[in-house]
């Protein structure tokens, strides 16, 4: 066929002969029906020329189209840019139109015999040969378009700019005009006059789809058909052109078509982000928006210590700082129309719908853990003048918080609690995971959740007595009665000063730490400004790292002329009254002398002044003098209540339960083994910290409830058993994580710490052991009945009773010569301290045990460390 043509001339003879070789072959197969006829594939195919045409410059031009039996679409080689176009009618013959479908109104057309023969020879012409023509004359173009939505094989036409083409889709021949989802390349504006003007890099980017698509046998996706606008992608046995216009930077990402980009629209951000560092085409001149951010300032781990409403954090960093970090690309719930009730104080927590609902999703999933945050970008401040009429906003660093490989701005959204806001398209201030909220609230509205839920919006209805004092006396007997109360702490106004929010009952409280005096802010006085105490600020900030936004338990005991609650504030276990005297940042107030906290609170005062630090810095110590401690006159009281000793230390101290308590901790024992043995925690999981609540496996196998109390080492932690008062090191492999059903919230720790009323423990090492022995012979394991008598640094000092016989334990080692009086001064204790004596003085007249050789507390006693 090649030496054929190439033996043919320009003349009206030559076509002829050629067009013989098709319309007399005696071949039937040389005769293409019009499936074929129509297979304009994309080919970029040199042509020669005799005459050079000026396509461009020098170099022979590329065939790109096949209009008709008779007219091709050439392109010269690009240099600096894309090159022209020109349309070559082959002179001297004739090939009809090529059939197509109808516009609205009008006839279809059809294939003509000479189009028919001529057409196939000129395909096949075109796709194997080099040929050869001369330019004689112009005739002007005219384009169609027809749009059927329509999938499977197509052919691409012609291309309009780089992410709208039109296609003719296989076998149906249907022409349809597609625009690329997900995508939006520069475009080719129509001016009054009917030009057209390029955008910046709109003809590079046509020439880029042109040159690879173009008369090519491609897939196409039709995905959706918005406003009459056919979506769809192209897929080409090379690639995905709108990957790769993204990736050499002709194209943008557009928000509203990539939500319906089926092949992952990770992949077009993807490729747009490359484009983007690389800084390429439309993309030259892009700045990220996090570009004056150091690396350490971009991406970071910090602990949350605040949720402030339902979309934004204040973290600590390891640096000390706090940081304000706002979810990127969310809004939280909005209250929509005004307020209707006017004379009612807003709320906003509890007033806008699922307000609350978010705000305790993030509590719950944040507070106290540390999570990682990706900074996606900084919304520069605002003025009211500028938002016209919003509220002004400071600079806010926007963020992806993921706790666990969990974007929580995708799980609020998701969960029907937050929104995805909307942007201007070349808005690129986003969260790096905008596609995925876009998809978590798209199953939101499906699933009907949250604030796309068409039932009723939940209504809070919280009463807030802060302040209220008629309200407050009336609700305080309930909670005295109470005993300990759950309770979220909302706001922290100082160290001891906070507000409370009681589930149960479902109402805010002002709330003061009993028993100690904490040093004060500065605060707005009728006189003017107080200034602030000294360590009062860092008081405020111990309270708030330890306790905001934290589940506890409270004890009310009182409350204060202003409608003020008073009582304990316990946390985890701790004490938040003996925490601040423990860390030198309060003192002890004489009004705890009357709660069974106060020898605690002395202790950890004592300990607090002697390191002298903040609030003891100064403190000198002062001469001790003998101070007889007031007390009033009464009467001993005998309330004796049956207990189980479950262990004795070497100190003589020992441990005891509740026996009315004793068959809720059975129940919840069984309950916590049952579901160990259902899901057993996976070995080595559990990161021991000194403090962490936990369950530890005894020596007999089975899981008990344990507190550490020290890690020297992932092979040695020291745990307490808080049910049963022993302890043991064990490796952190046989400890693992207490099941929230099962914590002390639940069931407080049942082993309560006591030692014995009026006894003195020899100091001597075997004295003291042969005093222990005897006590582990005689009550451990075994039921008793105990009384408190009085107070002590450490526990309270009680007499223990044999259940059977009621004779004193304690009175029991003192007429065995076991231990030694300890003479209380009390009056109302002076009958127990006469029996004790006369039991001591019977042990030494008889020489038992430490009275073996006399009274050794006479002479050298002070030598020996002994005292009478």
């Amino acid at each position: 066929m090649r030496a054929f043509i190439e033996s043919c001339t320009s003349s009206i003879d030559s076509f002829r002969a050629l067009q013989s070789v098709f319309t007399n072959d005696k071949k039937p197969g040389l005769f293409f029906p019009p499936c074929i006829l129509l297979r304009l594939t994309f080919i970029s195919i040199q042509v020669c020329v005799r005459e050079l045409i000026a396509c461009g410059g020098p170099g022979p031009p590329i065939a790109i189209k096949v209009l008709s039996g008779c007219a091709v679409i050439v392109r010269g080689q690009p240099r600096g840019g894309p090159p022209p176009e020109r349309q070559i009618n082959l002179s001297n013959i004739r090939a009809g139109a090529l059939a197509r479908r109808a516009v609205q109104g009008q006839p279809d057309t059809k294939d003509t015999p000479d189009e028919v023969n001529i057409n196939p020879w000129l395909l096949i012409f075109q796709m194997h040969s080099e040929f050869c023509f001369q330019a004689q004359s112009k005739y002007t173009r005219y384009s169609y378009t027809f749009s059927i939505v329509y999938s499977g094989f197509s052919i691409i036409e012609h291309v309009r700019d780089g992410s709208m083409l039109r296609a003719l889709l296989l076998p149906d021949y249907y022409l349809v005009t597609v625009m690329l989802s997900g995508i939006k390349c520069p475009t080719f504006k129509r001016e009054a006059d009917g030009s057209e003007t390029p955008e910046p890099f709109a003809a590079e980017a046509k020439f880029f789809t042109e040159s690879r698509l173009l008369q090519r046998d491609v897939q196409i996706i039709l995905e959706s058909c918005p406003n009459q606008v056919i979506l769809g992608t192209i897929l080409h046995p090379n690639g995905n052109i709108t990957e790769l216009l993204l990736k050499e930077g002709f194209a943008r990402c557009v928000d509203w078509s990539m939500a319906v980009y089926t092949q992952g629209a990770e992949k077009l951000r993807a490729a747009e982000r490359s484009a983007k560092e690389r800084k390429v085409r439309i993309w030259k001149d892009y700045v990220a928006p996090t570009a004056n951010l150091d690396q350490k300032d971009r991406q970071f781990v910090a602990k949350v210590m605040q949720v402030m409403n339902a979309d934004a954090i204040v973290v600590k960093l390891n640096s000390g700082e706090y940081k304000t970090i706002h979810l990127s690309s969310i809004r939280p719930p909005r209250l929509e129309g005004e307020n209707k009730d006017k004379d009612k104080r807003f709320r906003p927590l509890y007033d806008i719908p699922y307000m609350f609902e978010a705000r305790e999703f993030l509590r719950k999933k944040l507070i106290g853990k540390k999570v990682n945050v990706t900074v996606d970008y900084i919304r520069a401040a605002t003025s009211a003048m500028e938002t016209g009429g919003i509220p002004a906003f400071p600079e806010r660093t926007c963020a992806t918080v993921t706790i666990g490989g969990i974007n929580i701005a995708e799980a609020l959204v998701s969960k029907g609690l937050a929104t995805v806001i909307r942007y201007r398209q070349d808005d690129d201030q986003r969260s790096s995971h905008y596609d995925e909220l876009l998809a978590a609230e798209a199953r939101a509205i499906k699933n009907g959740k949250g604030l796309h839920s068409k039932k009723e919006v939940p209504i809070h209805r919280v009463a807030d007595i802060s302040g209220e004092t008629q309200k407050a006396k009336q609700f305080l007997p309930f909670l005295q009665r109470a005993g300990r109360s759950e309770a979220v702490v909302e706001y922290v106004f100082s160290g001891s000063r906070l507000k409370l929010y009681m589930p149960k009952e479902t109402c805010l409280i002002t709330f003061l730490l009993a028993g100690i005096e904490c040093p004060r802010g500065s605060r707005n006085m009728p006189g003017g400004m107080q200034v602030a105490e000294p360590y009062s600020e860092e008081a405020t900030i111990f309270t708030k790292e330890l306790v905001l936004q934290r589940e506890v338990e409270v004890e009310v005991e009182s409350m204060d002329k202003a409608g003020n609650f008073i009582g304990w504030l316990h946390i985890e276990g701790v004490n938040l009254s003996v925490a601040l005297v423990d860390n030198a940042l309060s003192k002890v107030h004489f009004t705890a002398e009357r709660s069974s906290y106060y020898k605690t609170l002395l202790s950890a005062e004592e300990t607090a002044r002697q390191s002298k630090e903040k609030l003891w810095a100064n403190y000198e110590e002062k001469p001790k003098e003998e101070v007889a401690q007031l007390t009033e006159e009464k009467e001993r009281v005998a309330k004796y209540r049956a207990v189980y000793v479950t262990e004795i230390t070497d100190g003589l101290h020992f441990y005891a339960q509740d026996v009315e308590t004793g068959t809720k901790l059975e129940s919840l024992m069984e309950s916590m083994r049952g579901e160990i043995a259902a899901q057993p925690p996976v070995e080595g999981s559990f990161a021991p910290r000194r403090g962490d609540f936990c369950i530890a496996k005894f020596g007999d196998g089975e899981w008990y409830r344990a507190r550490v109390e020290k890690v020297e080492s992932p092979a040695k932690v020291h745990v307490f058993y808080i049910d049963y008062g022993n302890r043991e090191i064990l490796s952190s492999t046989r400890l693992a994580a207490l099941p929230p059903a099962f914590s002390t919230r639940t069931l407080p720790p049942q082993a309560t710490e006591y030692t014995f009323a009026f006894i003195q423990v020899p100091q001597d090492e075997d004295a003291r052991t042969d005093a222990v022995d005897s006590m582990v012979r005689d009550i451990q394991n075994t039921q008793c009945l105990l009384n408190v008598e009085y107070s002590g640094a450490v526990c309270p000092h009680v007499t223990l009773q044999f259940t059977d016989s009621k004779d004193d334990v304690g009175l029991g080692l003192v007429k065995e010569g076991l231990v030694m009086v300890d003479v209380r001064k009390e009056k109302h204790l002076q009958k127990m301290v006469t029996e004790y004596l006369n039991g001591q003085e019977s042990a030494k007249s008889a020489r038992l045990n430490i009275w073996r050789y006399g009274d050794f507390r006479d002479d050298d006693a002070d030598e020996f460390g002994y005292r009478r």
